[in-house]
């Protein structure tokens, strides 16, 4: 199914970075909004739960994660957080170092518990903590790029969602 409307690059890599155990993002084919659901969120939606025993700030959202659940085709999830592996994009980035002996620093601080935040540390001490955000930045982009492709969703770069057809500049 190809959509007629034109997605923004920036807030699909917004989603993505958001993207936890927690949240789950949607796209809506018709209209090109995304839209984020908790899992207590969707959980309510898929029990039913009355409307009324959730605060007024929650009951929009029960009910969009309702129509999600129940047009299915009109929504696509995205990727989450096991599709998108922080682990193994901070485990890429040591492998890029210039600086072999950070980069296998880094390695060696990765493995077991933990890892997430010793990882955050250590690129702070070691001074990459600006490389790290372009890479991973740069990432999600593609990973971005690569899941709207593949759903063939049209994309604009620029915040202002304009799409130029191929070949035009």
């Amino acid at each position: 199914m190809l959509m007629s409307v034109t997605v923004k690059l920036s807030d699909v890599i917004d989603a993505l970075e958001s993207a936890s155990e927690e949240f789950s993002s949607y796209l809506d084919r018709r209209t090109g909004e995304l839209i984020q659901l908790s899992s207590e969120e969707i959980q309510a939606a898929e029990d039913d739960a009355l409307i009324s025993e959730y605060p007024d700030w929650q009951r929009d959202s029960i009910l969009k994660a309702r129509e999600v659940l129940g047009a299915s085709e009109d929504f696509i999830e995205l990727p989450g957080e096991f599709d998108i592996n922080e682990y193994q994009i901070m485990e890429e980035f040591c492998l890029t170092l210039n600086d072999q002996r950070a980069g296998n620093e880094l390695l060696r601080l990765i493995k077991g518990s933990g890892a997430f935040r010793r990882f955050k540390n250590a690129i702070h001490e070691i001074g990459v903590e600006k490389a790290w955000y372009e890479f991973r930045g740069e990432t999600l982009e593609r990973l971005a790029i690569e899941w709207l492709e593949e759903n063939q969703i049209s994309y604009s770069r620029n915040d202002d969602a304009i799409h130029l057809p191929e070949g035009t500049a």
